[in-house]
Formats: C-alpha cells, structure tokens, sequence
C-alpha cells in the first residue's frame, strides 16, 4: 500500500504521467498494433501479420526514399557542422557588441517558421527572375529551375537545410569554446603552433564532447527531414516529392501512405521501420564514441 505521507507527492505527477500515457504511450501502443494491420480508418481491421513491413521495404518508393535520406545525411551533416565551427570560429573572434550581433544574425535562421523560411528560398530559387539566378545573370550563365531539375533538387535543399541549422550548431559550439582554457592556447602559441594548428590539436580535441552531440542531433534530425522538402516543392498528400521523387524521404513517404492513401496499417509500420533505423543509428554513433574513448 502506498504510504499517505507520499500521496501529495503522487497527485503532482500524476496530471503529467496522465498527459504522457494518452499522448506519448498510448499512440505509440496503437500504432504498433495497427502495424500488423490493413487499416483505412473507415473500416474493421484486419490483421495481416508482417505484410506492412515486407511491403514498404520491398517497395520502389522506399528503396527512393532510402536513397535520397542517405545522400542528404552525408553530405548536409558534415557540411553543416564545417559551416557551424566556422561561425562559431568567427563569432569567438570579436568580442562585446560585434560578438552579439553577428551570434544574432546568423542564429535568426533557426527561429523563422519552416514556411517562411521555404518561401524566402522558393524565390530565391525561382527561374529567371529569381535571385539566384538573377546572380547566374550577371555572369551571363543560363538561369536554371533548381526546383525542377533532378539534378540540382537535393543540392538546393542541403543548402536551405544548412542555412537554417548552422545557427544552432554554431551556438552550441561556441559555448564549447568559451569552456577551452586560454591557457591552453598561449602554451600551444609558446611552442610555436600557427592559428590553423592551434584549430586542429588544441580546438577540435577539446570540443570533441560537443562535436559528438552535434553530431548526432544532426543525423537524428536528418533522419526525420520532412518539412523543409515538402514546402519546397509545394507537396500534398496526393503528390509529394517532386519531380521523379527526388526530393522525397521516408517521413513524406509514411505521411503520403497514411492521408494520401489512407493505408495507416502500413503507415504505423514505416514509423517503426524508421524509429529502428533511428535507434540503430544513435547505438552505432555512441558505440563509436566509447571506442575513440578506449583508444
């Protein structure tokens, strides 16, 4: 029996523990019951066993979406942390008033609505009067729909997702370089160590903790890209990812198959396919991270 003394410490949790179940435990239980399920949200279920699973990972779209996810994280996540440890570089250079402002200006992109910021890009990218190609203009190259165009899709979206994530990671980053003793620093320039040096035995060292974190909220979040590339090309649960599907991932793969095709069973499979791969992921990132460690 639970003690009355502890009765009042269980009633303040308990509004929260009864959020958690409805919101948190209970959608996760029902989505992996209906993963085993053909179900369209009209009518009776019916259990098919593994039929969802075996039919998303041996579909065209998935192996597409599969393709596209990891030419996305291998490039957007390391080219994201190299432009966020150069800002954060930058940001440590200047000291009081400068320091702020330029640490403001390059966060503001983190804090803009995802709309907002894939319409300011979406008229960047528009042909021929866009700005970009209004730059193209200027050195008499052709104007070019990167939207459109198979071949320059994905590269349009690394570069919106790097501009709108620099800020966090640099922040991030830059408080790991408040925490470097200048100590360090002066005997590293005693001994003779150029800047470029003193970056690459003193500073990445030192920040390997907060690289490894970035890191790895970079690939989780990678993982889950949906809504940046579904604003960019204007997708509904009809028809998402573009032209040919170059700009279609996993997350807009399970939402199209759920509201566009009403097939939730399979749906509630392909979250928990794409939870796995998560999981699996993040293990195989902090594995790695023990055995830097051990070495």
């Amino acid at each position: 029996m639970i003690a009355k003394k502890h009765m009042p410490h269980y009633m303040m949790v308990l509004p929260f523990m009864l959020l958690f179940a409805v919101f948190f435990l209970y959608p996760i239980a029902s989505g992996f019951f209906y993963s085993f399920h053909d179900w369209n949200a009209t009518t009776t279920t019916r259990f098919v066993g593994l039929d969802n699973y075996t039919r998303i990972i041996g579909s065209r779209d998935f192996k597409k979406a599969m393709w596209n996810l990891a030419t996305y994280i291998v490039i957007t996540v390391p080219l994201g942390i190299l432009v966020a440890f150069c800002l954060a570089l930058l940001v440590d250079s200047f000291k009081g008033t400068w320091s702020n402002i330029f640490r403001s200006a390059f966060f503001m992109p983190v804090v803009l609505p995802a709309f907002l910021a894939a319409t300011v890009w979406r008229w960047i990218y528009t042909p021929n009067f866009g700005l970009l190609n209004m730059v193209l203009g200027w050195f008499g190259l052709p104007s070019l729909n990167f939207l459109n165009d198979t071949g320059s899709m994905l590269y349009a979206l690394i570069a919106v997702d790097v501009w709108v994530s620099a800020g966090f990671n640099m922040v991030i980053i830059l408080a790991g370089l408040k925490n470097i003793p200048t100590d360090v620093y002066e005997a590293a320039r005693l001994d003779g160590a150029s800047p470029l040096q003193q970056v690459r035995y003193v500073t990445v060292p030192m920040l390997y903790p907060v690289l490894f974190f970035v890191t790895t909220y970079g690939v989780i979040s990678a993982l889950q890209v949906f809504d940046v590339p579904w604003l960019l090309t204007g997708s509904s649960f009809a028809s998402y990812g573009g032209r040919s599907n170059a700009l279609m991932f996993p997350v807009m793969d399970m939402m199209g198959r759920g509201f566009g095709s009403l097939k939730f069973g399979q749906a509630s499979a392909y979250g928990f396919i794409l939870t796995a791969i998560i999981v699996l992921f993040t293990a195989a990132m902090f594995v790695f991270r023990k055995k830097g460690y051990d070495q």
